[in-house]
């Protein structure tokens, strides 16, 4: 996850006494974000004939070193949790309820603009629309719309962002969705007062929303506005030290000069799997045992792949299981956070 493998300490930004890995920081991960990132835009650009000219991080997760590395690489905007933004602004002194319906910048990140997503009405659309009637649903999330653009300003053009998980709301819903997809979709047609758009439609118009400028952000994620998912305990402390230690004897190995290109190549690619936010995602109690006792398992074989193809025996200690989860823990892919009011 991003921003800590920049820094483990963003984790303390929003959660002070937040534990932390014994490993002081993830080693030259400043350098392994910066590849991400790049392979990120190579991928859109290959799929899709042009680099990605903005980003949703994983999980929404960033912080101010990420974010200026973002605006760096070229792209134009970004998206998190509202939660960041108000932990951000609340770190400033600020108060703000209508704070996330318009974009914001940072004076270190110059030509990004950032968008902080609408828990309330995304968590509707993720948690409870899937147990009402589907027209009646659509009627309720446009009707918040309405009561968003009828509380604005004079001069103000609400930009509401709506954005939850593509893989997890839709087969809660009665045939995947359909019957709210089509209600939402008329409705939305023919809408005097709302539109939908894109952020990088919206920043292509010919005068588009100026954004506030934001005087820190608060590192942290769309899960609780914090880096606890990823972080913080023993469990995800645990995983962290153990691929600290993966990543040390694979600089190591490669300083050397011993592995061939495509062997390098192997190496790389590995380390990016081992990387992956979803693996500290599912460790701790409060995830269900059967989930967790796979991830935790998938991890450490991934773990012992990458020291193979550094031509090294794995450690015993990728033998012992990270954490055991929960017997009576449900759904802990689904997280719903609760969201600051309209």
């Amino acid at each position: 996850l991003s921003p800590l493998m920049l820094d483990f300490h963003a984790a303390r930004e929003s959660l002070p006494d937040a534990p932390l890995p014994a490993h002081a920081a993830y080693p030259g991960g400043r350098s392994r974000v910066i590849s991400h990132i790049d392979s990120a835009r190579t991928s859109h650009a290959k799929r899709f004939g042009a680099p990605a000219v903005g980003m949703w991080p994983a999980e929404g997760a960033v912080s101010e070193e990420f974010v200026e590395l973002l605006a760096s690489a070229g792209c134009h905007w970004i998206a998190s949790g509202e939660g960041v933004l108000q932990g951000s602004l609340a770190a400033s002194g600020i108060s703000d309820p209508r704070a996330a319906y318009h974009p914001w910048r940072l004076e270190k990140a110059p030509g990004l603009t950032m968008f902080f997503r609408d828990e309330r009405l995304s968590d509707l659309i993720g948690f409870d629309y899937s147990k009402w009637d589907g027209g009646a649903a659509a009627h309720d999330l446009v009707r918040h719309l309405e009561a968003i653009l009828d509380g604005a300003a004079e001069d103000e053009v609400p930009v509401v962002s709506i954005i939850l998980d593509g893989e997890n709301a839709w087969d809660h819903y009665p045939y995947n969705g359909y019957y709210f997809f089509e209600a939402l979709y008329e409705l939305l047609a023919t809408h005097p007062r709302i539109r939908t758009t894109t952020y990088a439609r919206l920043l292509a118009q010919a005068t588009p929303p100026t954004p506030s400028v934001l005087p820190r952000l608060q590192a942290g994620s769309w899960v609780y506005g914090t880096m606890s998912t990823w972080i913080g305990d023993v469990a995800k402390n645990r995983g962290w030290d153990l691929l600290c230690e993966a990543k040390q004897h694979c600089d190591r190995v490669l300083a050397n000069g011993r592995l061939d290109a495509d062997q390098v190549a192997a190496v790389e690619a590995q380390l990016a799997i081992c990387e992956s936010s979803d693996w500290f995602w599912w460790f701790g109690d409060y995830n269900p045992s059967g989930a967790v006792s796979s991830f935790d398992s998938l991890f450490r074989r991934n773990l012992a792949r990458l020291y193979r193809l550094l031509q090294l025996e794995p450690p015993s200690q990728l033998e012992i299981p990270i954490c055991a989860g929960s017997a009576t823990a449900e759904g802990g892919s689904m997280v719903r956070v609760t969201a600051a009011p309209n």
